[in-house]
């Protein structure tokens, strides 16, 4: 078999709907569209959720909760993600970004303790959750809330 040979398997490929172009097309006059209506206008049919001016679904439904425009977001950093610095190393907000950690501080930095942590080290965030710091402290090293 050679290169020019070569075919796509039957039915791998579908030749496009011709609409408007003559009796013979089978989509030739009307192109598929029925006669007059809505659908047959140009720029026709229905909004998306539309059900003929019956109240849609998603305006019947009760309406529930609320978002909280303050809300703040934290970059979340696990203690097994501290295994990759040296021990003694004084962990900062920078510094996990510049070593790629956290890509984005976001409303800042909340270390959890998923993980073990093996060095000794200074962590300095603006969050920590009990476990983490817990974890922190027995390993030696010491937390600090920015």
């Amino acid at each position: 078999m050679n290169l020019h040979e070569m075919k796509p398997a039957t039915g791998a490929r579908k030749s496009r709907k011709r609409i408007g172009r003559g009796i013979g097309s089978g989509f030739g006059k009307t192109s598929g569209k029925g006669h007059k209506g809505q659908n047959a206008r140009s720029g026709g049919g229905v909004r998306l959720g539309f059900e003929g001016g019956q109240t849609p679904l998603f305006q019947r439904l009760p309406k529930r909760g609320f978002t909280n425009i303050n809300r703040k977001e934290y970059a979340i950093v696990n203690l097994d993600s501290l295994n990759l610095f040296d021990e003694g190393t004084e962990i900062t907000p920078e510094l996990l970004i510049e070593s790629g950690v956290v890509s984005k501080a976001k409303s800042g930095i909340k270390i959890l303790g998923n993980g073990t942590l093996e060095k000794k080290m200074t962590v300095k965030a603006h969050k920590f959750s009990a476990s983490a710091k817990e974890a922190i402290e027995k390993a030696g090293g010491q937390t600090e809330v920015i």
